[in-house]
């Protein structure tokens, strides 16, 4: 059996940059090893699934190693396809996830994406240590959410950082590090070992705790970011209530068949 996938560069607008998506939509579900085998064989930081349920999608995202509850770039990527190559007459689709439903609508050359915000609070003074030790850093302010939120002093000190990634991974969470920007509103890089990423490139879900956190900080609803990954990513936000407005470009890169 031949099945269909799409290789989506998410946050990008050229393409060999932003976040790889792998996007293989199915007529039908199969085994969930099935699909964890596909994902692994792919090795990109997510392989997105999707049904139909009616008119919407019912969608579910695959790093090498787990099913992960919420994906920003993958879902971008999974928008991209149904809505350019799959029924472009279409201009919003609407994914049922893990997280709820998740929905996508056109807004000229990019996508807005509507996703759930996730909340931060302060970290234990006994935290910062070993946090700090693990990125090779100074921490202004060390937040939990998902991952942790280690605030470092500036942009620069993002881009250079070579944290080391084994002891990250013994860390209670994945840590997401965030300064604010010399030309953007706020910059990250996300270190995520324990599903199986060392260095996510360009990270959706994480934006759902920074922009929370960095509009109570610079008291603002609307943002510019950047991902200083690598390949590294752009994204626009707002801050609507307990939902985040994630906007971003995607380009398709490859296309092809998975047998099994």
């Amino acid at each position: 059996m031949a099945m269909k996938f799409f290789q989506v560069d998410a946050f990008s607008s050229r393409p060999f940059a932003g976040n790889p998506a792998a996007v293989m939509p199915l007529k039908e579900w199969l085994p969930d090893e099935m699909l964890a085998a596909i994902a692994a064989e792919h090795n990109l930081a997510e392989t997105a699934y999707f049904v139909p349920q009616g008119r919407d999608f019912h969608l579910r995202w695959f790093t090498p190693t787990v099913e992960m509850p919420l994906c920003g770039h993958a879902t971008l990527a999974s928008a991209f396809v149904v809505l350019n190559h799959l029924e472009p007459s279409r201009d919003k689709v609407v994914f049922h996830t893990l997280s709820g439903p998740l929905t996508v609508t056109r807004d000229g050359d990019r996508l807005i994406m509507d996703f759930p915000t996730r909340k931060n609070e302060p970290a234990s003074v006994s935290e910062l240590a070993p946090v700090a030790e693990a990125i090779g850093a100074k921490i202004i302010d060390l937040r939990r959410s998902w991952t942790y939120l280690a605030v470092v002093e500036s942009e620069d000190v993002v881009r250079t950082l070579n944290p080391d990634i084994s002891k990250i991974a013994r860390l209670p969470l994945d840590v997401t590090v965030t300064a604010r920007g010399a030309k953007a509103d706020f910059v990250s890089r996300v270190f995520v070992p324990k599903v199986g990423i060392p260095e996510d490139p360009v990270t959706g879900g994480a934006h759902c705790a920074l922009v929370p956190y960095w509009s109570e900080v610079l008291e603002r609803k609307t943002f510019f970011a950047r991902q200083l990954s690598s390949r590294g990513g752009e994204l626009w936000l707002r801050l609507e209530g307990d939902r985040v407005k994630m906007s971003g470009h995607a380009v398709l890169t490859v296309t092809g068949d998975v047998h099994v």
